[in-house]
């Protein structure tokens, strides 16, 4: 990757290794489900099994993946199911404006729709060709690749959604609410009005 193509202030690292918050989940397929619940179109909830999840359509991406400590990756070869599939199964209700992503352990973060939906998107079930390793969020991580990472939320249970934004995890501790790295959107106090719910 050529340097002009990184987002402002991003380098590509030597070594690479996984960022994450808190331990890293044991998965229990037994146990393991995927909820989509909210305003939903039926107002009803949406579940499935790790057997059914994974039996789901899969499509390959090639993505370059920008963390917001400045390093990025380039090229990283995802594949999983795409969240238009997933929207189309579980369709939400008109009014919907924002999804909440909820991980293991009460993690989240919140994303706006259209970066929701955003063709590159997807809840990823492996990497270069392999299923996630744990420290990469396996069974399931979103990958948002245009937004920064903390928002491709690893350990992926739940997907909510909302008529009104709300902060997630990062963003209640002083994250920015967007987070497009090509904007340099890392922090709250960079906000423009309109940018986020009321702190």
């Amino acid at each position: 990757m050529s340097e002009h193509r990184l987002p402002p202030g991003q380098y590509v690292p030597r070594e690479r290794s996984a960022v994450y918050y808190g331990p890293v989940p044991r998965f229990r397929p037994q146990r393991w489900d995927l909820r989509i619940y909210g305003a939903t179109e039926s107002l009803g909830e949406y579940r499935w099994s790790w057997p059914e999840f994974d039996q789901l359509p899969r499509t390959a991406s090639v993505s370059d993946f920008h963390c917001v400590t400045r390093f990025t990756i380039p090229k990283v070869h995802w594949s999983g199911v795409r969240t238009t599939h997933l929207v189309e199964l579980a369709p939400p209700a008109p009014e919907t404006t924002h999804v909440m992503v909820w991980a293991e352990y009460g993690y989240s973060a919140n994303l706006r729709m259209a970066d929701f939906l955003a063709e590159e998107v997807l809840l990823a079930t492996h990497c270069g060709g392999e299923r996630l390793s744990a420290e990469h969020g396996y069974p399931v991580r979103l990958v948002a690749p245009h937004l920064y990472g903390w928002k491709s939320v690893k350990w992926v249970r739940a997907i909510e959604y909302l008529t009104a934004d709300r902060r997630g995890f990062w963003e209640e501790r002083g994250y920015h609410n967007v987070a497009d790295p090509w904007r340099e959107q890392r922090y709250a106090y960079q906000e423009e009005p309109g940018q986020g719910p009321p702190l």
